[in-house]
């Protein structure tokens, strides 16, 4: 799981699930179900292969995830490998405001990676103490500063869970190597929903298309994978 030798950052896999119409999420406070349990477990197979799981600080308020390898023989496997159960799980911010009783901080022995604006450290660290490493990644947070941090940790692939705001910064700054887009069968058609991202200048257009690898119907879903880069993996 380790990246190749010389490369600068991590390989970044983005993962997110939506809507027919592009919507992660509805207008409640109840979180919408997109996925189904065979995809569930894909994913969690695509967690057990990547070093490090990455969320930005609102999908931390907002969901409450744990980001854990959820089957037990995955975690063996990747003990027997000298791996944690899980990977390093890892979130940005830009103001500190991170709840010292959310899972990510509380759940599974594994290490934890909170990336904060500079004038949020200090508050940053004073909140979460011990329960996470806190580091200075500029201000505004540099996902390539970031990026390059993690692979000096030792992070050779990187998922990116999620949400908008997240996946629509690293699809803009042009450092996401691929894409798994999964896409239930229905609408949500709501426009106060959150989409998979909003407006933005992204290196793919009409004029240059992203390379599709791989498209699987899984149950009542579809998974499509995206070339983003030229890192990207055949299916």
């Amino acid at each position: 799981m380790t990246g190749p030798p010389g490369v600068a950052r991590p390989y970044v896999l983005l993962s997110c699930a939506t809507s027919i119409d592009g919507y992660i999420d509805d207008a409640t406070d109840e979180r919408l179900l997109l996925s189904n349990d065979a995809d569930l477990d894909r994913v969690d197979e695509v967690r057990a292969g990547c070093d490090a799981i990455l969320v930005g600080a609102g999908t931390v308020r907002r969901d409450d995830p744990r980001l854990l390898v959820r089957c037990e023989r995955r975690r063996a496997e990747r003990v027997a490998r000298g791996l944690p159960a899980s990977p390093t799980r890892v979130t940005m911010t830009a103001c500190g405001d991170l709840d010292p009783e959310a899972r990510l901080f509380t759940v599974g022995d594994t290490d934890r990676i909170v990336y904060s604006a500079s004038g949020a450290v200090e508050k940053t660290r004073h909140r979460l103490g011990e329960l996470a490493t806190v580091v200075d990644a500029g201000d505004p947070v540099d996902l390539a500063r970031m990026l390059t941090d993690l692979a000096e940790r030792g992070v050779g692939r990187l998922l990116v869970e999620g949400g908008a705001v997240m996946h629509g910064q690293f699809l803009a700054a042009g450092l996401a190597d691929e894409l798994h887009l999964v896409v239930a069968p229905f609408f949500v058609g709501d426009r106060r929903a959150p989409r998979f991202v909003g407006e933005g200048h992204f290196p793919w257009h009409p004029g240059r298309r992203a390379q599709v690898v791989e498209a699987r119907q899984i149950g009542d879903v579809v998974l499509t994978r995206y070339a983003l880069s030229e890192r990207c993996e055949p299916a």
